[in-house]
């Protein structure tokens, strides 16, 4: 049986849960459709809305309401025959095997949490990461075209101050920190992003270039975080 954990407020992981909790949580309205969710065998965290239909959830109808509890039974009379007790046989009592497995199932149980919470929290973070870079690109879009439309009609590439153009931490916003805009060493008209993301090292200060050839009128994208699969997939060449 899988093993699930959700992410509260998209920010805090918990679990492991069984399917049927999770899917109770959101009938609950403890969680929504937009929940990031993961399971073992998940290759990264997702959208509750992507495993409705293997939980069985109808996410346009919503959450349906409680069945009502079903009625107890008519009570019915039992005769019971008392027979001798058996002699007792040496060895470990039924409560004493119990036991012993409980504690052998209760290590076990303890041993697959721990290799399930070592796959969630990496993939977790890989994912909040990639999203992180793929905001700040979106951010730097319009500016692109700002970029191309001053360069065309100047012949040279723009600075910050220009017509048009703030100054770097004017574009600061979400995990961007500042946008120079100006010429690279190549003669091509260019932007730097620089990311603050406090807690996150692996992209905390690290740079987003995008590099435009008046020449030909493209773009092209580098960047100096060491992960390139935390990259728009133009970013990785």
């Amino acid at each position: 049986m899988s093993q699930w954990f959700y992410a509260e407020g998209n920010r805090e992981r918990r679990g492991p849960l069984p399917a049927a909790n999770i899917a109770e949580l959101f009938r609950s309205g403890r969680i929504a459709a937009d929940t990031l969710v993961w399971r073992e065998g998940a290759t990264d965290w997702r959208p509750l809305r992507d495993f409705a239909a293997e939980l069985g959830l109808d996410m346009p109808a919503g959450a349906p309401p409680s069945a009502p509890p079903l009625p107890l039974p008519p009570a019915v009379q039992h005769v019971h025959v008392v027979a001798p007790a058996p002699p007792p046989r040496p060895g470990l009592s039924g409560c004493a095997i119990v036991g012993i497995i409980a504690a052998v199932a209760g290590i076990a149980l303890v041993a697959v949490v721990g290799i399930l919470a070592g796959i969630a929290v990496p993939a977790y973070n890989s994912y909040l990461l990639r999203s992180k870079v793929a905001i700040a690109w979106g951010q730097l879009q319009p500016l692109t075209h700002e970029v191309a439309r001053f360069a065309t009609a100047n012949g040279h590439c723009p600075v910050n101050g220009d017509d048009g153009f703030d100054s770097p931490g004017s574009y600061a916003a979400g995990d961007v920190a500042e946008v120079r805009i100006g010429r690279f060493d190549n003669g091509h008209c260019g932007l730097e992003a620089r990311f603050r993301a406090p807690g996150q090292r692996a992209l905390d200060g690290k740079h987003l270039w995008l590099d435009y050839d008046m020449q030909t009128a493209t773009w092209t994208c580098s960047s100096d975080v060491a992960d390139k699969q935390h990259l728009p997939a133009s970013c990785r060449g």
